[in-house]
Protein backbone atom coordinates (compact mmCIF):
# COMPACT_ATOMS: atom_id res chain seq x y z
CA UNK A 1 0.00 0.00 0.00
CA UNK A 2 1.26 3.56 -1.39
CA UNK A 3 0.38 6.25 1.74
CA UNK A 4 0.91 10.09 1.76
CA UNK A 5 1.87 11.59 4.56
CA UNK A 6 1.51 15.25 4.88
CA UNK A 7 0.66 18.27 7.48
CA UNK A 8 0.64 21.82 8.48
CA UNK A 9 -0.96 23.09 5.42
CA UNK A 10 -1.91 26.00 7.34
CA UNK A 11 -4.63 26.96 4.80
CA UNK A 12 -5.06 30.77 4.88
CA UNK A 13 -1.65 32.01 6.43
CA UNK A 14 0.40 34.97 5.25
CA UNK A 15 4.24 35.53 5.42
CA UNK A 16 5.37 39.25 6.82
CA UNK A 17 1.96 40.27 5.37
CA UNK A 18 2.50 38.24 1.75
CA UNK A 19 -0.70 35.93 1.33
CA UNK A 20 0.39 32.52 0.69
CA UNK A 21 -3.15 31.23 -0.38
CA UNK A 22 -1.74 31.31 -4.00
CA UNK A 23 1.20 29.08 -3.45
CA UNK A 24 -0.65 26.96 -0.94
CA UNK A 25 -2.67 26.23 -3.85
CA UNK A 26 0.33 25.16 -6.24
CA UNK A 27 1.30 22.29 -3.42
CA UNK A 28 -2.10 21.03 -3.47
CA UNK A 29 -2.21 20.32 -7.18
CA UNK A 30 1.50 18.96 -6.89
CA UNK A 31 0.09 16.62 -4.55
CA UNK A 32 -2.78 16.03 -6.38
CA UNK A 33 -0.59 15.33 -9.44
CA UNK A 34 1.58 12.82 -7.08
CA UNK A 35 -1.59 11.00 -6.26
CA UNK A 36 -2.10 10.20 -9.84
CA UNK A 37 0.82 9.68 -11.27
CA UNK A 38 2.14 7.35 -8.13
CA UNK A 39 -1.33 5.24 -7.61
CA UNK A 40 -1.29 6.14 -3.73
CA UNK A 41 -3.94 4.35 -2.04
CA UNK A 42 -4.25 6.77 0.77
CA UNK A 43 -3.48 10.34 2.16
CA UNK A 44 -3.01 11.09 5.54
CA UNK A 45 -2.82 14.86 6.77
CA UNK A 46 -1.84 15.24 10.56
CA UNK A 47 -3.27 18.01 11.29
CA UNK A 48 -3.02 22.02 11.13
CA UNK A 49 -4.89 22.31 7.47
CA UNK A 50 -5.96 25.77 8.90
CA UNK A 51 -3.85 28.72 9.88
CA UNK A 52 -6.43 29.65 12.64
CA UNK A 53 -9.88 28.72 14.04
CA UNK A 54 -12.00 31.00 11.44
CA UNK A 55 -10.56 30.58 8.06
CA UNK A 56 -10.73 32.81 5.71
CA UNK A 57 -13.54 32.32 2.87
CA UNK A 58 -11.12 31.26 0.45
CA UNK A 59 -9.28 28.80 2.35
CA UNK A 60 -12.43 27.14 2.85
CA UNK A 61 -12.92 26.93 -0.62
CA UNK A 62 -9.68 25.93 -1.69
CA UNK A 63 -9.64 22.90 1.11
CA UNK A 64 -13.55 21.77 -0.27
CA UNK A 65 -12.36 21.71 -4.12
CA UNK A 66 -9.17 20.29 -2.93
CA UNK A 67 -10.69 17.62 -0.91
CA UNK A 68 -12.95 16.78 -4.14
CA UNK A 69 -10.39 16.42 -6.42
CA UNK A 70 -8.74 14.21 -4.05
CA UNK A 71 -11.42 12.11 -3.40
CA UNK A 72 -11.70 11.42 -7.14
CA UNK A 73 -8.14 9.16 -6.92
CA UNK A 74 -7.58 8.26 -3.35
CA UNK A 75 -9.28 7.91 0.06
CA UNK A 76 -8.30 10.80 2.52
CA UNK A 77 -8.00 10.96 6.22
CA UNK A 78 -7.48 14.48 8.17
CA UNK A 79 -7.29 14.99 11.52
CA UNK A 80 -7.35 18.90 12.88
CA UNK A 81 -4.33 20.32 15.07
CA UNK A 82 -3.89 23.38 17.24
CA UNK A 83 -4.29 25.85 14.71
CA UNK A 84 -7.59 24.39 13.68
CA UNK A 85 -11.07 24.52 15.30
CA UNK A 86 -12.32 20.72 15.81
CA UNK A 87 -15.59 21.28 15.57
CA UNK A 88 -15.41 23.99 12.25
CA UNK A 89 -12.97 21.56 10.82
CA UNK A 90 -15.19 18.35 11.68
CA UNK A 91 -18.42 20.03 10.48
CA UNK A 92 -20.30 17.36 8.00
CA UNK A 93 -18.01 15.02 8.62
CA UNK A 94 -20.76 12.46 8.26
CA UNK A 95 -22.15 13.26 5.12
CA UNK A 96 -19.23 13.83 3.48
CA UNK A 97 -18.46 10.99 0.65
CA UNK A 98 -16.86 7.85 1.64
CA UNK A 99 -13.52 8.63 0.66
CA UNK A 100 -12.88 11.44 2.82
CA UNK A 101 -12.50 11.27 6.84
CA UNK A 102 -12.14 13.71 8.91
CA UNK A 103 -11.14 12.79 12.20
CA UNK A 104 -11.32 15.68 14.99
CA UNK A 105 -13.00 14.28 18.04
CA UNK A 106 -11.25 13.23 20.47
CA UNK A 107 -13.53 10.28 21.72
CA UNK A 108 -12.78 8.02 18.66
CA UNK A 109 -9.31 7.96 18.95
CA UNK A 110 -9.78 4.42 19.07
CA UNK A 111 -11.27 3.81 16.17
CA UNK A 112 -9.54 3.67 12.97
CA UNK A 113 -10.16 4.53 9.23
CA UNK A 114 -9.77 1.16 7.52
CA UNK A 115 -8.04 2.19 4.27
CA UNK A 116 -9.21 -0.02 1.04
CA UNK A 117 -6.41 -2.72 0.10
CA UNK A 118 -6.31 -5.48 -2.95
CA UNK A 119 -8.83 -8.18 -2.33
CA UNK A 120 -6.95 -11.08 -0.20
CA UNK A 121 -4.40 -8.41 1.37
CA UNK A 122 -4.41 -7.63 5.08
CA UNK A 123 -6.30 -4.88 6.64
CA UNK A 124 -4.26 -1.01 6.97
CA UNK A 125 -5.62 0.60 9.88
CA UNK A 126 -5.59 4.40 10.55
CA UNK A 127 -5.74 5.78 13.91
CA UNK A 128 -6.20 9.72 13.69
CA UNK A 129 -5.37 11.47 16.68
CA UNK A 130 -6.74 15.01 16.67
CA UNK A 131 -4.66 17.50 18.32
CA UNK A 132 -4.94 16.89 22.56
CA UNK A 133 -5.12 19.81 24.48
CA UNK A 134 -4.92 18.73 27.74
CA UNK A 135 -7.77 21.01 29.33
CA UNK A 136 -10.09 20.07 27.07
CA UNK A 137 -10.13 15.91 26.71
CA UNK A 138 -7.83 14.96 30.56
CA UNK A 139 -11.76 13.58 31.24
CA UNK A 140 -12.52 12.14 27.93
CA UNK A 141 -9.59 10.23 27.81
CA UNK A 142 -10.00 9.40 31.60
CA UNK A 143 -10.96 5.51 32.43
CA UNK A 144 -12.66 6.28 35.43
CA UNK A 145 -14.14 9.50 37.10
CA UNK A 146 -10.63 11.13 38.40
CA UNK A 147 -9.28 13.25 35.33
CA UNK A 148 -5.58 12.61 33.60
CA UNK A 149 -2.57 14.91 34.35
CA UNK A 150 -2.33 18.25 33.06
CA UNK A 151 -0.17 17.70 30.02
CA UNK A 152 0.41 16.67 26.72
CA UNK A 153 2.21 12.89 27.49
CA UNK A 154 -0.76 12.05 29.83
CA UNK A 155 -3.46 12.57 27.11
CA UNK A 156 -1.06 11.11 24.43
CA UNK A 157 -0.42 8.10 26.68
CA UNK A 158 -4.07 7.43 27.08
CA UNK A 159 -5.13 7.57 23.62
CA UNK A 160 -2.39 4.96 22.34
CA UNK A 161 -3.32 3.01 25.16
CA UNK A 162 -6.88 3.07 23.20
CA UNK A 163 -5.48 2.25 20.19
CA UNK A 164 -3.16 -0.92 21.45
CA UNK A 165 -6.18 -2.17 22.60
CA UNK A 166 -8.30 -1.81 19.53
CA UNK A 167 -5.51 -3.12 17.34
CA UNK A 168 -4.70 -6.02 19.56
CA UNK A 169 -8.22 -7.24 19.07
CA UNK A 170 -8.21 -6.78 15.23
CA UNK A 171 -5.06 -8.40 14.83
CA UNK A 172 -6.71 -11.49 17.09
CA UNK A 173 -8.78 -12.19 13.57
CA UNK A 174 -6.74 -10.78 10.81
CA UNK A 175 -3.48 -11.71 11.18
CA UNK A 176 -1.10 -9.20 9.46
CA UNK A 177 -2.82 -5.80 9.87
CA UNK A 178 -0.50 -3.03 9.25
CA UNK A 179 -1.16 0.13 11.35
CA UNK A 180 -0.08 3.74 11.19
CA UNK A 181 -1.06 6.51 13.53
CA UNK A 182 -1.15 10.50 13.04
CA UNK A 183 -0.52 12.24 16.05
CA UNK A 184 -0.23 15.97 16.03
CA UNK A 185 2.16 16.89 18.46
CA UNK A 186 5.60 18.07 19.85
CA UNK A 187 7.59 14.50 20.38
CA UNK A 188 11.13 15.23 22.51
CA UNK A 189 13.80 15.01 19.71
CA UNK A 190 12.32 16.98 17.16
CA UNK A 191 13.43 20.01 15.40
CA UNK A 192 11.31 23.50 16.30
CA UNK A 193 10.91 26.34 13.48
CA UNK A 194 9.97 30.13 14.72
CA UNK A 195 6.49 29.40 13.26
CA UNK A 196 4.80 26.80 15.39
CA UNK A 197 2.44 28.29 17.64
CA UNK A 198 3.45 27.18 21.42
CA UNK A 199 1.47 24.31 22.58
CA UNK A 200 2.72 24.52 26.50
CA UNK A 201 -0.13 23.45 29.16
CA UNK A 202 0.75 23.47 32.71
CA UNK A 203 4.30 23.44 31.63
CA UNK A 204 4.80 20.44 29.54
CA UNK A 205 4.15 20.49 25.87
CA UNK A 206 6.19 17.75 24.47
CA UNK A 207 5.38 14.05 25.05
CA UNK A 208 8.39 11.15 25.08
CA UNK A 209 8.71 9.52 21.73
CA UNK A 210 9.40 6.06 23.38
CA UNK A 211 5.57 6.00 23.83
CA UNK A 212 4.89 5.08 20.36
CA UNK A 213 6.91 1.99 21.19
CA UNK A 214 5.09 -1.58 21.88
CA UNK A 215 1.57 -0.42 20.46
CA UNK A 216 2.35 -2.05 17.88
CA UNK A 217 2.60 0.66 14.81
CA UNK A 218 4.09 0.66 11.93
CA UNK A 219 4.17 3.96 11.39
CA UNK A 220 3.94 7.58 13.37
CA UNK A 221 2.65 10.11 11.16
CA UNK A 222 3.13 13.41 12.63
CA UNK A 223 2.62 17.04 12.89
CA UNK A 224 2.90 20.47 14.35
CA UNK A 225 6.91 20.60 13.35
CA UNK A 226 7.39 22.41 9.88
CA UNK A 227 10.96 20.80 9.35
CA UNK A 228 10.62 17.65 7.88
CA UNK A 229 12.40 15.04 10.00
CA UNK A 230 12.59 11.37 11.51
CA UNK A 231 12.18 11.02 15.45
CA UNK A 232 13.59 8.35 16.60
CA UNK A 233 11.49 5.66 19.11
CA UNK A 234 13.86 3.55 21.25
CA UNK A 235 12.81 -0.26 22.03
CA UNK A 236 12.76 -3.41 19.51
CA UNK A 237 9.00 -2.94 18.73
CA UNK A 238 9.28 0.68 17.74
CA UNK A 239 7.86 2.10 14.48
CA UNK A 240 9.12 4.13 11.89
CA UNK A 241 8.31 8.13 13.11
CA UNK A 242 8.53 10.94 11.00
CA UNK A 243 7.18 14.80 10.98
CA UNK A 244 6.20 15.56 7.30
CA UNK A 245 6.71 19.38 7.81
CA UNK A 246 5.12 22.22 6.20
CA UNK A 247 4.46 22.01 2.46
CA UNK A 248 6.19 26.14 2.39
CA UNK A 249 8.11 27.88 4.67
CA UNK A 250 6.61 29.91 7.27
CA UNK A 251 9.98 31.75 8.54
CA UNK A 252 12.68 32.76 7.95
CA UNK A 253 13.80 30.73 10.71
CA UNK A 254 12.64 27.40 8.04
CA UNK A 255 14.59 28.56 5.04
CA UNK A 256 17.34 26.35 4.77
CA UNK A 257 14.74 23.52 5.26
CA UNK A 258 13.93 21.22 2.30
CA UNK A 259 10.10 21.12 2.32
CA UNK A 260 8.71 17.58 1.03
CA UNK A 261 5.86 15.44 1.01
CA UNK A 262 6.44 11.65 2.57
CA UNK A 263 5.48 8.54 0.44
CA UNK A 264 5.01 5.49 2.42
CA UNK A 265 4.76 2.19 0.96
CA UNK A 266 3.67 -0.23 3.81
CA UNK A 267 4.20 -4.02 2.97
CA UNK A 268 3.26 -7.23 4.04
CA UNK A 269 2.51 -7.97 8.00
CA UNK A 270 3.01 -10.42 10.81
CA UNK A 271 -0.02 -11.86 13.19
CA UNK A 272 1.09 -10.23 16.63
CA UNK A 273 2.97 -6.64 15.80
CA UNK A 274 3.73 -4.68 12.77
CA UNK A 275 5.19 -5.56 9.90
CA UNK A 276 8.18 -7.79 9.32
CA UNK A 277 8.89 -5.60 6.50
CA UNK A 278 9.87 -2.06 7.62
CA UNK A 279 8.32 0.39 5.67
CA UNK A 280 10.13 2.15 2.74
CA UNK A 281 9.67 6.01 2.79
CA UNK A 282 10.40 7.73 0.19
CA UNK A 283 10.92 12.17 0.30
CA UNK A 284 9.17 14.17 -2.79
CA UNK A 285 10.61 17.99 -2.82
CA UNK A 286 7.66 20.14 -2.97
CA UNK A 287 7.18 22.81 -5.70
CA UNK A 288 9.35 26.08 -4.01
CA UNK A 289 7.53 29.16 -5.31
CA UNK A 290 10.10 31.68 -3.97
CA UNK A 291 13.24 31.11 -2.25
CA UNK A 292 13.95 32.84 1.07
CA UNK A 293 17.21 33.85 1.97
CA UNK A 294 18.81 36.43 3.89
CA UNK A 295 21.40 39.36 2.98
CA UNK A 296 23.89 40.89 5.81
CA UNK A 297 26.86 43.69 5.13
CA UNK A 298 27.03 47.28 4.23
CA UNK A 299 24.54 49.03 2.18
CA UNK A 300 26.99 48.86 -0.52
CA UNK A 301 27.69 45.34 0.03
CA UNK A 302 23.95 44.28 0.51
CA UNK A 303 22.90 46.36 -3.40
CA UNK A 304 26.28 45.01 -4.72
CA UNK A 305 27.81 41.43 -5.76
CA UNK A 306 26.15 39.88 -2.12
CA UNK A 307 22.98 40.55 -3.17
CA UNK A 308 23.11 39.69 -7.08
CA UNK A 309 21.64 35.84 -6.49
CA UNK A 310 19.01 37.01 -4.53
CA UNK A 311 16.73 39.71 -6.24
CA UNK A 312 13.76 37.41 -6.89
CA UNK A 313 14.26 35.72 -3.03
CA UNK A 314 11.64 36.85 -0.14
CA UNK A 315 14.45 38.14 1.44
CA UNK A 316 15.68 39.56 5.04
CA UNK A 317 18.16 42.20 4.47
CA UNK A 318 20.52 42.94 7.55
CA UNK A 319 22.43 46.20 7.22
CA UNK A 320 25.22 46.46 8.97
CA UNK A 321 26.48 50.45 8.41
CA UNK A 322 27.57 52.08 11.62
CA UNK A 323 24.66 55.16 10.79
CA UNK A 324 22.09 54.34 9.17
CA UNK A 325 22.13 55.33 5.80
CA UNK A 326 19.72 57.80 4.18
CA UNK A 327 16.51 56.21 2.94
CA UNK A 328 17.96 52.64 3.50
CA UNK A 329 14.18 50.71 3.15
CA UNK A 330 13.56 53.05 -0.35
CA UNK A 331 17.09 51.77 -1.33
CA UNK A 332 16.76 48.53 -0.60
CA UNK A 333 13.19 47.75 -1.92
CA UNK A 334 14.14 49.16 -5.30
CA UNK A 335 16.95 46.68 -5.74
CA UNK A 336 15.21 43.53 -3.73
CA UNK A 337 11.10 43.97 -4.64
CA UNK A 338 10.61 40.93 -2.85
CA UNK A 339 12.46 41.67 0.56
CA UNK A 340 9.96 41.40 3.60
CA UNK A 341 12.78 42.51 6.35
CA UNK A 342 14.63 45.38 6.44
CA UNK A 343 17.18 45.50 9.22
CA UNK A 344 19.41 48.22 10.26
CA UNK A 345 21.61 46.64 12.67
CA UNK A 346 25.25 48.22 13.06
CA UNK A 347 28.15 45.62 13.68
CA UNK A 348 29.26 46.92 17.23
CA UNK A 349 31.90 45.37 20.24
CA UNK A 350 29.98 43.60 22.89
CA UNK A 351 30.59 46.26 25.45
CA UNK A 352 28.24 48.75 23.42
CA UNK A 353 25.16 46.51 24.55
CA UNK A 354 25.52 47.42 27.96
CA UNK A 355 22.12 48.60 29.38
CA UNK A 356 22.54 51.97 30.69
CA UNK A 357 20.39 52.93 33.92
CA UNK A 358 18.53 56.30 33.34
CA UNK A 359 17.80 58.27 36.79
CA UNK A 360 16.05 61.28 37.30
CA UNK A 361 19.20 62.92 38.13
CA UNK A 362 20.40 62.40 34.46
CA UNK A 363 20.79 65.26 31.89
CA UNK A 364 17.90 65.13 29.47
CA UNK A 365 20.05 66.19 26.63
CA UNK A 366 22.80 63.55 27.40
CA UNK A 367 19.94 60.77 27.57
CA UNK A 368 18.82 61.83 24.45
CA UNK A 369 22.58 62.15 22.97
CA UNK A 370 23.24 58.46 23.94
CA UNK A 371 19.99 57.12 22.56
CA UNK A 372 21.30 58.58 19.42
CA UNK A 373 24.73 57.02 19.43
CA UNK A 374 23.24 53.53 20.45
CA UNK A 375 20.66 53.84 17.31
CA UNK A 376 23.13 55.19 14.48
CA UNK A 377 26.61 53.86 16.34
CA UNK A 378 27.87 57.34 16.60
CA UNK A 379 27.48 60.42 18.37
CA UNK A 380 25.41 63.14 17.43
CA UNK A 381 26.38 65.48 15.16
CA UNK A 382 26.48 69.67 16.54
CA UNK A 383 23.89 70.41 14.59
CA UNK A 384 22.13 67.27 15.86
CA UNK A 385 22.50 68.82 18.96
CA UNK A 386 21.39 71.57 18.67
CA UNK A 387 18.12 70.33 17.25
CA UNK A 388 18.48 67.87 20.42
CA UNK A 389 18.56 71.30 23.02
CA UNK A 390 15.67 73.07 21.20
CA UNK A 391 13.31 70.05 21.20
CA UNK A 392 14.10 69.30 25.09
CA UNK A 393 14.03 73.01 26.15
CA UNK A 394 10.55 73.26 24.11
CA UNK A 395 9.07 70.42 26.00
CA UNK A 396 10.46 72.00 29.16
CA UNK A 397 8.71 75.33 28.31
CA UNK A 398 5.43 73.53 27.71
CA UNK A 399 5.16 71.77 30.76
CA UNK A 400 5.83 75.07 32.38
CA UNK A 401 3.32 76.94 30.54
CA UNK A 402 0.68 73.50 31.14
Amino acid sequence: MRIIHTSDWHLGRTLHGVDLLEHQAAYLDHLIDLVRTESVDAVVVAGDVYDRAIPPVPAVELLSDTLRRLAEHTTVVLSSGNHDSAVRLGFGAAVMRPEIHVRSAVAGVGTPVVLPTAAGAPPVLAYALPYLDPDACRRTLADDDEPLARSHEAVTAAALARVSGDLVARRRTAPGTRALVMAHTFVVGGDASDSERDITVGGVHSVRSGLFAGQGLDYVALGHLHGPQTVAVPGDDAPVARYSGSPLAYSFSEMHQKKSTVLLSLGGGTADVGGDVAPEIELVPAPVPRRLGEVRGTLDEVLGAAGDDHVEDWLRVVVTDTARPRDLVAQVRQRFPHALQIHHQPDRPAGREAISVVAAHHDPLDVARDFVDHVTGQAPTPAENEVLRTALEAAAASERSA
